[in-house]
């Protein structure tokens, strides 16, 4: 039960990260620290979808469903609703790359916007 619930507990996380990872960008604007937590989770998050890295978090879920005795993802709402959001199906190489481009296009625009506003400052 507490592999389960470990397991289920991942997933949100994991969920979490990847809206982090996308959106990340606009919290900065608001809130200036996290400019040292963003950039490196951006990066993280695009070099998975461009180079098709494993991500950790999904083999350390895994090994927990396992030792929950789980073989598979039936059932829960965790698995019915969020695991179609973080690993749709038919996912391709080809899509994975455009993930990661818009993740990258994103947070390009996003950050221009940050150095443009500092710039300002600095002028005034």
């Amino acid at each position: 039960m507490l592999y389960r619930i470990a397991a289920d507990g991942l997933m949100l996380f994991h969920l979490s990260f990847i809206v982090f990872v996308v959106f990340g960008g606009l919290l900065v604007l608001k809130w200036r620290h996290l400019i040292w937590w963003h950039p490196p989770a951006a990066l993280w998050g695009m070099a998975v979808e461009f180079f098709h890295l494993p991500c950790p978090l999904t083999d350390w879920e895994n090994r927990m469903r396992h030792g929950a005795g789980q073989t598979g993802y039936g059932g829960g709402f965790i698995e019915h609703y969020i695991w179609p959001v973080i690993y749709p199906a038919g996912l391709t190489p080809g899509i994975q790359l455009g993930l990661g481009s818009v993740v990258l296009v994103i947070n390009v625009l996003v950050y221009l916007r940050l150095i443009r506003q500092w710039r300002l400052r600095r002028a005034t």
